[in-house]
């Protein structure tokens, strides 16, 4: 269960972060609904994740990796924001010490 928790954190906290972007900067209030329930869903089943046994920084490294990864492609996809080989490489770094994280929990 830990993972799927970790999944659905993953989950929200794409969707609060997209919103956050949509909502530019919170001039769009109607975002800000989307912005708090994605953060605060994020954050709750993050809790459950660690509750349910997974290592914090197991569970950290991954969300923050494939947030970082899946918002910045989004982004690119929805708004046509930059992103360079420079980007895509520090994406993979990321994930690069995301890898190494998860081996060395075992």
């Amino acid at each position: 269960m830990s993972w799927l928790y970790l999944a659905l954190a993953i989950g929200c906290e794409l969707l609060g972060t997209l919103s956050l972007r949509a909502s530019d900067g919170l001039r769009r209030r109607r975002w800000l609904i989307a912005v708090v329930l994605g953060y605060a869903g994020a954050f709750a089943l993050l809790g459950m994740s660690l509750r349910a046994g997974m290592p914090v920084g197991v569970a950290y490294a991954i969300w923050a990796a494939t947030g970082i990864a899946l918002v910045a492609i989004l982004a690119k996809a929805i708004w046509d924001d930059p992103l360079t080989k420079r980007m895509v490489l520090g994406i993979v770094l990321v994930i690069g010490g995301v890898v190494l994280v998860e081996a060395g929990a075992h």
